[in-house]
């Protein structure tokens, strides 16, 4: 299954290659070129396609969690000062995903959409310190029936151009389902209230609607 941002990029890349390959086959004379020339054009494909797969996913719907919004390695947990919409001390959780992870960005919890907004920006590469701040983002506020307002930000990373964010402001949102996209490299940022308990760990790997990243704080005391 592929995400409906990859339909037209796949479609235009499955003809170049088609083409390419066909060129290859009665206009190269050397069999090493045109058969390497030949591997080429799957090996494009098959990167464009692995790409903008998107795995189906079913989250748990669990008021107590807030879940990973994408598939990618926790490179960020710290307390901040999120100037945009809180204004004040939060903490945050940044998830890094390479080419290689699905790009398919999906909601962390379920509730409203309070705040939706697009900026744009540099194209620092994701892991910039500054990137949260002076790239290309987007910010997405949901108000949750136990955490209260949490945000997460899609943020465009050096290759990355397009982010997509399907969220609108006062649109009711289930968790595990699809919010968006971010084409070619990325970051997201999960920005959670002070007392969230935190169950990531740095350099963990995490799949988007499957991996809880928090949790209540009450949540920890009973276990």
């Amino acid at each position: 299954m592929f995400h409906r941002e990859g339909q037209r990029i796949i479609l235009i890349t499955f003809v170049l290659c088609a083409l390419l390959a066909v060129v290859a086959e009665h206009h190269v004379v050397s069999a090493p070129w045109r058969i390497g020339v030949q591997v080429a054009a799957i090996v494009v494909l098959i990167l464009i396609l692995q790409f903008f797969r998107n795995p189906r996913r079913i989250a748990p719907k669990n008021f107590d969690e807030i879940l990973a919004p994408v598939d990618g390695k926790v490179v960020v947990i710290e307390e901040i000062e999120e100037k945009e919409y809180f204004r004040d001390r939060r903490i945050q959780i940044s998830i890094f995903m390479s080419p290689i992870n699905v790009h398919v960005t999906r909601y962390p919890a379920s509730g409203v959409i309070t705040y939706s907004r697009y900026h744009p920006g540099k194209y620092l590469v994701a892991w910039h310190p500054k990137s949260s701040e002076e790239n290309e983002r987007t910010t997405v506020v949901i108000r949750t029936p136990k955490f209260g307002e949490i945000m997460y930000r899609q943020i465009a990373g050096a290759m990355a151009r397009r982010i997509v964010n399907y969220a609108e402001e006062d649109e009711s949102v289930q968790q595990g389902e699809d919010s968006g996209f971010i084409k070619f490299g990325s970051r997201v940022d999960v920005i959670l209230p002070l007392n969230s308990t935190i169950t990531a760990r740095l350099q963990q790997k995490v799949r988007g609607a499957q991996t809880c990243i928090a949790t209540l704080p009450q949540q920890r005391d009973d276990e």
